[in-house]
């Protein structure tokens, strides 16, 4: 993973648009979507402040390396087939009202006893 893919990846997970971005960092919005357009990197004079803005260090915008030494962060998310058997319930998880929703969840706590 590229400087501008951590980047792009805490963007989306932070829900920031390049145009905020850039107006946050004081980056041209041009330059930002040339990193993604073309694959370049940043110039070393900006790390700082996307790390500032971003609140992310500069060991693991630069490496994906955490300081504690652990590589990347963990994810909040799953990637998941839609034809495997956990992308079905999630498929029919999404269809169900949200009463059903909150039956289910507690029917679920209760067969695992909580």
């Amino acid at each position: 993973m590229t400087i501008s893919d951590r980047i792009f990846q805490v963007l989306e997970e932070k829900n920031i648009s390049q145009k905020d971005f850039s107006i946050l960092t004081g980056i041209p919005q041009s330059t930002v979507s040339d990193w993604r357009k073309k694959g370049t990197n940043p110039a070393a004079d900006r790390i700082m402040i996307i790390c500032k803005v971003l609140e992310v260090s500069p060991e693991w915008l630069l490496s994906g390396i955490q300081a504690d030494g652990t590589r990347g962060n963990q994810l909040d998310w799953f990637v998941i087939d839609r034809k495997s058997e956990v992308g079905q319930l999630i498929e029919t998880y999404n269809k169900l009202k949200n009463n059903q929703r909150i039956r289910l969840l507690a029917y679920l706590e209760g067969i695992l006893g909580k």
